[in-house]
């Protein structure tokens, strides 16, 4: 017991007494003194004069005596002025009073209305990170709400943080004293707070939920609970029976000791004696002490009840005087140790019975017996005790003969023996010579003997009836729980037998359910397909899914279901939370009920001879099975969803006609209010797919999309406690009990505090419970160890943090375990998931633990590393990995040593101090690491966790988990790269054009000493900075991408060394480019040179004739009309042409040069192949016609080999040939003509590249397995040269012609003839000579620099287009595509598309284009925007030579174009004839030009305004349709098996995929003894049984699983659902017969639901497959 109630009255009503002995003080003393209460202090107080201090002085004193010494004070006031002891007791409003004070101090009073919730307690804040100790009296509720939350022993210390002692006051006792330096002060006692004050203060400020979980973890720490709570703000006392309905016990009674059996029960509805102790008066030891002493097992004490030798139970209690508290004893069924044979209850009753009347009646009437404390009794308590007479109830009297007069006390007892049925063994005598152990002896034996004579037994409930009789109100009782306990009741009330239940009312969750698991599983495993077509097998698959929904959504909704549906949905939030509770405890009641006689009925019949085997399995699936609880009605309302959904969907029912659409929303709430969801149903090993995402995405709406998680789950052997470690750590209610062990997985919603989430980086914290993987229950089933792997890998790949709980005594399952989790994280780190993991090694309890284990920590991470070489080996890996590369995980700071939950032996130990610390410390690790994390990875948000679930449980159902795992998130990280790649990839590209451009410039507008040696060098040599240069610029934007933040690029992680490659790969691509570029440039300006050096001194020739005649003209008499001007030059002109012997490039016989290439090209392919070249006579003849092919161009006897082997026909390896030819053909057809286009002479370069292009194509293994013949290659060659020599000659013709030195000069004629009649006439000639320069000169190099700029600007605009998001990336250029071929359903385009998927590309791009421009004047505006920024720059350079003075036209002229030289290419022989006997003044030149600009530029805009878009693309150097091809393209690399075009970025991945696959028939792939196309799907192929044979597998059957045995670089994903597929299958029906005609085949026999897919439902399906929305 504490300070008692006397003692307790000095302090609070110190007033009072004050005044009333103020009234004759001395009188007081003198009695005081008389009765021996004071004798030394006497005179120290009568000395004082001050009648205050001196009244003051005497209460100190009376106090430090104790309670005894207070209460003999009390009774002296009592008799010298009666009726004194009434008016010190506190009256109901003093209670309120006391109890707002209270309130006050602890800063309650704003949930005295507002109760606090169990979700305010469990939400995270900063607190949880730090270690916290209370400094002030309101720190004290929240500490006791955290350490009762995480079962800690110290919870009801109520103990402040140490202060600095303060010595420069002194104490008002010091004070009355007169100052002395040492004193008694009661400063520690006031600054603090009784545990039981903050106890019932804290239930008080509760509400009913959180009064609930209080008291249940109370009841782990085997703490007393509060019966009854005094009546503080209300009339009347409560009894609390709803705060304890949650509690439940086991226990092993002496009765089934022999037989190791337990009982477990509620502990409401456990009946059982209860043995109640009261004190009457004072006592000078303590009741609580003494009863925690009678509780406690041998050698381990325990305090159950608070005592004033505890922490803190020295303080003054406030409000808690009537409390009546109740505890109890379990037996283990251990005879030797246990203290009672059967369970008993204690109740403990704080405050004297005189003053607590109405608690002791209560407690006379529930118990077996009473104990009545006393150290004496009065007449006034013998006739309160005589009252009791008739009382069925025993009673005992502990008499503690320390104070009092003991012959009174006798004779009272003597007197109530015959009124109370006393006997001789109901008197307990404590004296001084009483030891204390043998006095604890005595009254174990005394209530042994009262549970061993059939005492009254009483639960309660049975309490509760009680209560309201006499006055006391029942906290169950209010309205709202009543009403929810009448709605779970209806429910309820027919539950029996929990199996038959099941099986009649919750019908869809049984073997439906279990059904329809097995064929959503079968559809991605393909198992049982047999003989089967794979398209047809999973249509059978599907009808059967579709008929099992079907019989669901027949089902009613049973009235069971119909309540349950309008409890949670229509019932006010707390009359919804008390009925979900309500239903909770009754069918946890039921279920044990269930259990407890099933295990009966199973020991019965195993120890009988003969037993039955299947009985016996039959029992044991009926005890796996016999749980029930809210989760299997929730379950059954997803099904009821999922049924509904899918009839939608397949359009049998309207979406009006949906009842059940709200269920979701439901759900939602009560996963806010903090219930648990079932996310994995561990029955049916399913997850509810539909159901879950549209709980979550509810869930979602409803947080107004602040949905940002970190997912925590825990994995380990069964029953070691994971449950528990969640609850401890988090406060959850994760189900813990025998009957009700998780089964699949759960997920509980934690918020974190709105101050603490930007720190914490999250809005949620996501708890996932998961079931025991090694089951006992399960492991007898033949797939047991799939179902734990599943589990393993959906929870690992859900989860930010994964704790492996391990106990120590489980060692030989751990092994298994670890093998489990390791798979699971392999697969986790090959999707770019990288989960911190922590080990936690449960019942290990050394302080030593941690080093003493440091051998063990070694080697368990040498166990895992094996594990994980062995595991990457098993799932087909090949890198070499340890542990530490799949996850993050450190040895030292990843493993956590926690001892045994229990601080003894169960039933009646207390949760270990050390298990709850150390649980404590692991949390605060946690949070630490969420806030380090947060850094670097977003969490998710919950669209973001649904894609998830979707995408592993589709990976994990599909088993080979590393190669079906298809994730929308990462699809859009990837593809977010990708664009991003794509952007950089054309910058580089567009800087590496422009340099090439500019250096083609200059290089043209060189003299030949600046091209001698060392300038190609010089080149390259700034070619490879510039290259590594823009290189590093990819990279390091790469590189700051993946450090930008942005969502989800840790799934993505694995995909940057493929993108390094490329940008590798893509600068030697620019390097080979840029290279050539200019070794081209420089041969084709030397070659310039040579004819401009010949043309040069013939044009000096021309000029010295025209300066002679117009000298001759000059000197004549007559001035010269024009006519005989113009006869005069003309003279001239003739003459010195015949006189002048012109010198003409040589012309060459281009086919006869490009056959000698080929002739080399081929030298070495033997006799055969150099006979066919000789019978072929000249190129010429060739080209002109189709290519055909014929028969010898196939190797007869490889086909028959193939045929043989691989059933591929002679028809169909024509067909394959015949696309080669065409493909090299067209390829040959572009490269000629970008080489004609260039107007330049023909190089022998040209030729052998045309060469190089056959020769790799023929070398690629697709070709060499057709089995062409040399004949095949020799005729294609000459085919294709042949073709090209025709164009070149003609080129070569063409340029021969226009860099002839006659035709050069004749073009040049009217300017000199101009320039002539301007001489002679005296003409100012500054305006003419500056037009005849724009328009000679300007004009030809402006529209060359728009020519070689347009590519790149329409590149640009076309990326930069509000719509080019469909060029961004491969998958969506290909989605754009199909989307627009659906849109068209024209069977040419889609044949196209499929048959020569490059030229169906190229030709899709131009086309818009030529579209794109046709119809906006973007190009207009373009070409106007790259003229302007040119003419810019010549304006800059004509304005600063104008302020150049003294300077000839000529210095001008050259200066003007050295400035230019990097942009312009300015005519040289035009540039001659602007120089010729031009003696204009240089500034004014130059203003004449400046002049003319403006309308050279409209004139310039209005020439390319005049042609044609198709004329102007072919007329430009780079040609932006193959810029975007190469874009969109890709690697250009086909599935094996249906030819569908790889979508994977960059230029050089590891690795090609699609999105979708296409039926292979589509590409002609047809049955050989049938003729008819197939319609084999590769994505399904890759999860069937079924084999496939191919001229790589050398015609042995393979099977399709380990395609990737022959080919690694492709990765066939499975259709991530049934429907992903849907478009290509409605593509295929829909043209089947035409593509059959088309192919000269049969058409495919094709599975009905084909038929029943609509356009509206391929494109969904195409959306799907690529991640649209």
């Amino acid at each position: 017991m504490a300070t008692g109630d006397k003692y307790r009255i000095l302090c609070t009503k110190r007033k009072e007494l004050v005044e009333t002995i103020q009234r004759d003080p001395d009188n007081i003393l003198d009695e005081l003194l008389a009765q021996c209460i004071i004798i030394e202090e006497y005179n120290s107080i009568n000395q004082k004069e001050d009648i205050v201090i001196k009244i003051r002085k005497l209460l100190i004193h009376i106090q430090k005596k104790g309670e005894s010494t207070c209460q003999q004070f009390q009774e002296c006031l009592e008799i010298l002025f009666p009726g004194t002891n009434q008016n010190l007791q506190p009256s109901g409003h003093e209670k309120n009073k006391a109890l707002q004070g209270l309130l006050s101090k602890l800063k309650l009073q704003e949930y005295q209305s507002t109760k606090l919730r169990l979700r305010d307690v469990l939400e995270i804040g900063s607190e949880s990170i730090e270690k916290w100790t209370p400094q002030m009296l309101e720190d004290l509720p929240w500490h006791f709400l955290r350490k009762i939350m995480a079962l800690n022993g110290t919870a009801r210390n109520t103990s402040l943080g140490h202060r600095a002692c303060d010595d420069e006051g002194g104490s008002e006792e010091a004070q009355i004293a007169g100052g002395d330096v040492f004193s008694f002060s009661d400063t520690d006692i006031r600054e603090s707070l009784h545990p039981l004050d903050l106890l019932c203060a804290v239930l008080l400020c509760s509400d009913s939920f959180l009064q609930q979980e209080i008291l249940s973890k109370m009841s782990m720490c085997q703490f007393a609970l509060p019966l009854l709570l005094p009546a503080l703000y209300t009339p009347r006392c409560t009894l609390m029976l709803w705060a304890m309905r949650d509690i439940v016990r086991k226990w092993r009674p002496h009765s089934l000791a022999d037989s190791r059996g337990f009982r477990e029960e509620s502990l409401v509805l456990t009946a059982m004696p209860t043995i109640s102790f009261v004190r009457m008066g004072s006592c000078s030891f303590s009741k609580s002490k003494f009863l925690n002493e009678v509780l406690s097992p041998s050698q381990q004490h325990h305090d159950f009840f608070i005592h004033r030798d505890m922490e803190s139970g020295n303080v003054p209690r406030e409000i808690t005087d009537g409390l009546v508290e109740i505890s109890w004893y379990f037996p283990g069924g251990r005879k030797n140790s246990d203290l009672f044979p059967e369970p008993v209850a204690v109740t403990n009753l704080h405050g004297d019975i005189e003053s607590h009347w109405l608690q002791f009646t209560f407690l006379t009437v529930v118990s077996s017996a009473v104990f009545i404390v006393t150290e004496s009794i009065s007449e006034r308590q013998y006739a309160l005790l005589s009252s009791l007479q008739g009382s069925a109830t025993k009673y005992y009297f502990i008499l503690n003969c320390k104070n009092g007069n003991p012959k009174e006390t006798l004779g009272f007892l003597n007197k109530l023996a015959p009124v109370l049925n006393l006997g001789k063994s109901q008197l307990l005598v404590k004296d001084s010579t009483t030891n204390n152990a043998g006095f604890v002896q005595k009254l174990k034996s005394a209530i042994k003997s009262i549970t061993s004579s059939h005492p009254k037994r009483m639960n309660l409930e049975a309490m509760a009836v009680t209560a309201p009789e006499l006055g006391i109100q029942v906290d169950e009782d209010r309205k709202e729980c009543q009403i929810a306990r009448k709605w779970a009741r209806e429910i309820t009330v027919e539950i029996k037998d929990v199996a038959k239940y099941k099986r009649e009312m919750l019908r869809l969750q049984g073997d439906l359910w279990e059904e329809l698991a097995k064929v959503e599983k079968e559809l991605c495993r393909m198992r049982r397909q047999g003989e089967t077509a794979t398209e047809d097998y999973r249509c059978q698959l599907r009808e059967k899914q579709l008929q099992l929904r079907r019989q669901q959504n027949q089902c009613d909704l049973t009235d069971g279901l119909i309540t349950f549906i309008n409890g949670i949905g229509q019932l006010p939030s707390m009359e919804k939370h008390h009925f979900l509770k309500w239903m909770k405890f009754c069918l946890d009641h039921i279920a044990r009920d269930n259990l407890f006689k099933l295990r009966d009925q199973y020991k019965v019949k195993s120890k009988m001879a003969g037993d039955d085997p299947q009985a016996l399995a039959m029992l044991d699936k009926l005890i796996s099975t016999t749980s029930l609880g809210v989760e299997h009605f929730m379950r059954e309302l997803g099904q009821f969803y999922e049924a509904e959904y899918s009839m939608v969907k397949e359009g049998d029912k309207a979406k009006c006609q949906r009842q059940f659409i709200h269920l979701p929303g439901i759900a939602a709430d009560l996963m806010l209010e903090g219930f648990p969801m079932e996310l994995l149903d561990g029955n049916s090993s399913n997850i509810p797919l539909q159901w879950v995402t549209d709980v979550l995405t509810q869930l979602h709406a409803k947080l107004g999309g602040r949905s940002r998680m970190v997912v925590l789950t825990v994995l380990g052997v069964q029953s070691t406690g994971k449950s528990t470690l969640l609850n401890t750590m988090f406060g959850l209610q994760f189900a813990v009990s025998s009957a009700r062990c998780t089964r699949g997985a759960f997920m509980s919603l934690i918020k974190v505090a709105e101050n603490f989430q930007q720190e914490l980086g999250c809005d949620f914290i996501l708890v996932i419970d998961t079931e025991g993987l090694k089951a006992p229950e399960l492991a007898l089933l033949e797939d047991s160890y799939q179902h734990d792997n599943e589990l393993a890998t959906l929870v690992v790949g859900l989860s930010d943090i994964t704790i492996v709980n391990m106990a120590m005594e489980n060692a030989t399952e751990m092994k298994d375990i670890l093998q489990i989790v390791v798979h699971a994280f392999l697969r986790m780190e090959e999707i770019g998931q990288k989960p911190n993991c922590q080990f936690v090694h449960q019942n290990v309890s050394d302080v030593s633990a941690h080093d003493q284990n440091m051998r063990d920590r070694n080697h368990l991470l040498e166990q895992l590393n094996e594990m994980t070489i062995a595991a990457a080996r098993m799932e087909k890996q090949c890198k070499k990995v340890n542990f530490s590369c799949i996850m993050d995980y450190d040895a030292e700071k990843h493993n956590w040593y926690i001892p045994g939950l229990w601080h003894g032996v169960p039933p009646m130990a207390p949760v270990n101090m050390g298990y709850s610390e150390s649980v404590c410390e692991l949390k605060k690790y946690l949070f630490d690491l969420i806030k380090r994390r947060s850094h670097n990875r977003a969490p998710k948000d919950i669209p973001q966790f649904v894609k998830w679930v979707e995408s592993l449980w589709n990976a994990v159902k599909h088993e080979n988990f590393i190669f079906s795992f298809r994730n929308s998130l990462v699809a859009e990280a990837y593809n977010q790269l990708s664009m991003k790649y794509s952007e950089w990839d054309w910058h580089f590209r567009k800087e590496i054009h422009l340099w090439v451009s500019e250096k083609e410039t200059v290089i043209q507008n060189q003299t030949l000493e600046k091209l001698q040696a060392g300038a190609l060098s010089m080149l390259k040599n700034e070619a490879r900075e510039k290259l590594q240069h823009e290189k590093q610029k990819v990279l390091d934007n790469l590189q700051d991408y993946f450090e930008s933040g942005v969502l989800n690029l840790h799934l993505i992680e694995k995909y940057r060394e493929d993108f390094i490659r490329s940008a590798n790969c893509l600068k030697n691509e620019l390097k080979s480019y840029s290279e050539n570029k200019c070794e081209e440039a420089i041969q084709i300006r030397k070659g310039q040179l040579k004819t401009e050096n010949i043309q040069t001194s013939y044009m000096q020739i021309i000029e010295g004739k025209v300066d002679r005649v117009l000298d001759e003209c000059r000197n004549k008499k007559h001035k010269l009309e024009n006519e005989e001007l113009k006869l005069e030059f003309e003279n001239m002109w003739r003459e010195t042409l015949l006189e002048l012997k012109f010198s003409s490039l040589q012309k060459r016989e281009i086919y006869r040069e490009m056959e000698s290439q080929l002739r080399k090209d081929l030298a070495n392919r033997g006799s055969a192949v150099r006979q066919k070249l000789q019978e072929s006579g000249s190129l010429l003849y060739y080209g002109i016609d189709n290519f055909k092919l014929k028969k010898e161009y196939l190797d007869s006897a490889w086909i028959k080999t193939m045929k043989k082997l691989l059933f591929i026909g002679e028809c169909e390896t024509a067909v394959h040939t015949e696309e080669l030819a065409k493909s090299l053909i067209d390829e040959g057809k572009r490269y000629t003509e970008e080489k004609v286009n260039s107007k330049v002479d023909y190089d022998e370069i040209y030729c052998r590249e045309l060469l190089n292009i056959i020769n790799k194509r023929l070398q690629q293994e697709d070709v060499k397995k057709l089995g062409t013949t040399a004949c095949f290659e020799v005729d294609l060659k000459i085919h294709i040269l042949g073709e090209a020599a025709l164009r070149f000659q003609k080129m070569h013709e063409d340029f021969i012609k226009q860099n002839d030195p006659q035709c050069r000069l004749e073009k040049l004629k009217p300017l000199y003839f101009s320039t002539f009649t301007d001489l002679y006439l005296e003409k100012d000639e500054n305006q003419t000579r500056a037009r005849d320069f724009c328009d000679q000169c300007l004009k030809p190099a402006l529209v060359d620099y728009i020519n070689k700029r347009l590519g790149t600007e329409i590149v640009d605009d076309i990326l930069n287009k509000a719509e080019s998001i469909e060029y961004g990336s491969r998958t969506f250029f290909q989605f754009t595509v199909q989307k627009k071929l659906l849109e068209e359903m024209n069977l040419d385009n889609y044949v196209k598309y499929i048959k020569n998927y490059e030229k169906f590309v190229k030709t899709w791009i131009r086309r818009y284009m030529m579209d794109h421009y046709r119809e906006t004047k973007r190009l207009g505006e373009l070409e106007k925007k790259i003229l302007s920024t040119i003419v810019k720059k010549v304006r800059e350079v004509l304005e600063s030579s104008k302020n150049e003075k003294n300077t000839t036209v000529l210095a001008f002229l050259s200066n003007f174009c050295e400035a230019l030289q990097q942009d312009l290419v300015i005519s040289k022989d035009n540039l001659l004839g602007i120089q010729f006997k031009n003696t204009a003044k240089t500034g004014q030149f130059c203003a004449n030009i400046q002049t003319f600009l403006l309308d050279l530029e409209q004139e310039i805009l209005s020439q390319f305004g005049g042609l044609n878009i198709q004329t102007k693309l072919s007329n430009l150097s780079l040609k932006p349709q193959d810029e975007i091809f190469k874009r969109v393209f890709g690697c250009g690399k086909q599935c094996p098996f249906c030819k569908v075009p790889c979508e994977a970025g960059g230029s050089d991945h590891k690795e090609h995929f699609a999105s979708v696959h296409w039926p292979q028939g589509l590409c002609n792939f047809r049955d050989l003894d049938t003729q008819k196309l197939v319609y084999d799907i590769c994505s399904s192929e890759v999860v069937s049984e079924n084999s496939f044979r191919k001229s790589g597998t050398k015609g042995k059957f393979h099977p399709y699983k380990d395609y990737r045995v022959y080919y690694s670089d492709w990765r066939i994903q499975p259709d991530p659902s049934i429907e992903a597929s849907d478009y290509w299958k409605f593509v295929f029906q829909k043209f089947s017969h035409q593509l059959a005609k088309s192919y000269n085949a049969k058409p495919a026999d094709l599975p009905r639901n084909w038929g029943k897919i609509t356009e509206t439902r391929a494109l969904e399906g195409l959306k799907k497959a690529f991640n649209m929305k």
